[in-house]
């Protein structure tokens, strides 16, 4: 694992962009992109200038690293992170948080890579974040809303974060949601290590420590667009390996006097 041709082994990050809240990374992790990476990277960059991007690739087939590469050959705002395999949702994550925080970046963000999630709405999360730790992109808050997704999709992702919010406490209606901005002392200390999921449930372990932490947490309604290109990575296994982690995790924190409590209610813009 190590930086592509794209990312400065030293940390140097060419032009200095700045936001209200500091440096901004952008971090997308990709698994067979090859046919949406270069023009969500493109409306990213035309949306948020001032936001630089780390794409965390886990040798995808299909050349999405490839892209990715000549994309930051081009952009000094553009990194890559090349993995050795296909290691999980949750890994990638963790090794784009740690890239980013050793290069001083102020705010991590998380993104799909598949063009789910629109960057044009990034500028509404970074302005919640002002006044708060966490921003989560939130389908099911008032203004949120899902298009192009069957029903099944749509009942599964509601349900799933309804038992996550009633089984863990958590003060959130979209708990697995995977478009998220994080202030760096979010991150930092020993968080990262906790997290033990890998899978569809990282984005509910992640939520649920940083509740727990007592991080001030809001929802932004956004319009998740379902993938237009490339195949989903949702399967049975990953809905069922959630489902036993997270009732795992709700009757442990029940047995243990005085773990489990509910988190302070998030906001909601």
């Amino acid at each position: 694992m190590g930086p592509g041709p794209g990312a400065d082994p030293s940390g140097a990050q060419g032009p200095t962009r700045v936001t209200p809240l500091g440096r901004v990374l952008v971090i997308i992790p990709t698994y067979n992109e090859a046919a949406t990476l270069a023009p969500l990277i493109a409306r990213l960059r035309t949306a948020r200038p001032d936001c630089d991007v780390l794409v965390v690739d886990d040798d995808s087939p299909d050349g999405t690293g490839k892209i990715a590469d000549e994309i930051a050959a081009s952009d000094p705002a553009a990194h890559v992170l090349h993995r050795p395999g296909k290691e999980g949702l949750g890994a990638a994550y963790l090794a784009g948080f740690r890239w980013g925080l050793a290069r001083d970046y102020d705010v991590l963000v998380e993104m799909d890579g598949d063009g789910s999630h629109q960057p044009e709405e990034l500028s509404r999360l970074l302005t919640a974040l002002r006044g708060a730790d966490l921003a989560i992109g939130s389908r099911w808050v008032p203004g949120g809303r899902v298009v192009h997704w069957p029903r099944h999709r749509e009942l599964l992702s509601r349900g799933g974060s309804r038992y996550s919010r009633l089984l863990l406490g958590l003060p959130l209606r979209d708990v697995t949601g995977g478009f998220r901005a994080f202030r760096r002392r979010v991150l930092e200390g020993g968080l990262l290590t906790e997290v033990a999921s890998q899978g569809y449930c990282f984005q509910v372990d992640l939520a649920h420590r940083v509740v727990r932490a007592g991080y001030r947490v809001v929802e932004v309604p956004i319009t998740f667009v379902e993938r237009s290109e490339g195949d989903s990575k949702m399967s049975r296994e990953i809905v069922f390996e959630a489902l036993w982690r997270v009732t795992a995790w709700g009757v442990a924190a029940r047995l243990r006097p005085g773990t489990f409590r509910e988190g302070a209610p998030a906001r909601h813009t």
